[in-house]
């Protein structure tokens, strides 16, 4: 184990600059400003991102694994008293001033005896495109594994407590465009109604059935015509189906059976469709490096939880599904009430400690 060379006054005043300092998803400059400034500080390498977010290095100069770990970096936006503000809600600056803490740390502990260490300071988590915006710029190209860690709600796990692997869900926006034929209301048979043909596709889509012992879901979420006078068929209907799953094959098949669905509905009426969707994949982890990670946890905090099944959704997994890069996702307790996104949302800062701890830790484990 390192031996700790600095305090908790770091990674909480760290943390504190960053909450000062929200920002939205490829807006994150002041935050992006602020981890290369710390970087620089520290000697490290990196690259940015473009327009945002750091890849940071640090080379052994002998062989080794390509070990990194990643933090999101964006804030949310909120209206509040009619006005419109970024809040830190999820935890990102809390993730952020971990990883920054625990490069410091190694740093200042003798750095790393072999491989490459990467820290992925990634944004735009929230909105998506973030990871995918960090795998197009060729900075991870040799990036061979990669941790994540997470601030979780109470309601998963206490302060003190912490999982190798969250597994988060698959989730989908499935964004469907009914394409008619508009008519005057006395003359139905002039015209193909978009709306007929999207309630076929709604019935259709809700009649879709996969393996019901695991958790998934499926539902229109969203529903509307062009236009607003009564006495129009409308020619136009834009429909959202939210589409959820906690495995990756049970995901590809809902998407699949639904596409079938509403494109088969709404021809039946005569109607076209135009289908997109934005989403992201369900955990894929790689199980040595979730017992790795695992082992980090125990050696700082006395045990670790099991592989933890949480609704949410999350980007990284993108990591694993489109560059195969190896992963596992902390989930760290601290008391986070009363919930996450939630504008008073508040935690324990001592978990910014164990987070960093582990982090540290599970580097140790992997690059000395």
């Amino acid at each position: 184990m390192y031996k700790t060379v600095m305090t908790k006054e770091y990674v909480v005043e760290i943390y504190n600059e960053l909450h000062k300092i929200p920002e939205t998803a490829f807006n994150e400059f002041k935050t992006t400003n602020l981890i290369a400034d710390e970087l620089e500080k520290l000697g490290y390498k990196y690259d940015r991102v473009n327009p945002t977010g750091i890849v940071a290095t640090l080379d052994s100069g002998k062989p080794g694994p390509a070990f990194g770990l990643r933090a999101d970096i964006d804030a949310l936006p909120y209206i509040i008293d009619n006005k419109h503000i970024n809040m830190h809600t999820c935890g990102h600056d809390a993730h952020t001033a971990m990883v920054l803490a625990t490069a410091k740390e190694i740093k200042e502990s003798g750095g790393i005896k072999k491989g490459k260490l990467f820290l992925v300071f990634q944004p735009a988590e929230e909105e998506l495109g973030g990871a995918e915006a960090v795998i197009n710029s060729g900075y991870i190209d040799t990036l061979e594994e990669l941790v994540g860690i997470h601030l979780r709600p109470i309601q998963e796990a206490s302060f003190g407590e912490a999982t190798p692997a969250l597994m988060h869900g698959g989730g989908c926006a499935l964004n469907v465009i009914v394409k008619g034929i508009a008519a005057h209301g006395a003359r139905p048979h002039l015209g193909i109604s978009s709306i007929d043909a999207a309630i076929s596709a709604v019935n259709a889509v809700n009649a879709i059935r996969v393996d019901p012992n695991i958790a998934h879901s499926i539902k229109v979420t969203k529903i509307q015509t062009e236009g607003s006078a009564g006495n129009i068929i409308p020619d136009t209907t834009n429909m959202v189906f939210d589409i959820r799953a906690q495995t990756n094959t049970i995901f590809d098949k809902l998407l699949e059976k639904a596409k079938t669905a509403i494109i088969h509905s709404a021809q039946a009426f005569g109607a076209t469709v135009e289908i997109s969707q934005d989403g992201t994949p369900a955990a894929d982890y790689n199980e040595e490096l979730v017992q790795d990670t695992a082992k980090a946890i125990e050696n700082v905090l006395g045990s670790s939880l099991p592989p933890l099944i949480t609704p949410g959704c999350e980007d990284f997994h993108f990591f694993s599904i489109n560059k195969r890069i190896k992963t596992a996702y902390i989930g760290l307790g601290s008391d986070l009430k009363p919930g996450l996104h939630h504008p008073e949302m508040t935690f324990n800062l001592n978990s910014l400690v164990d987070g960093k701890d582990i982090l540290k830790e599970l580097v140790f484990l992997k690059l000395n």
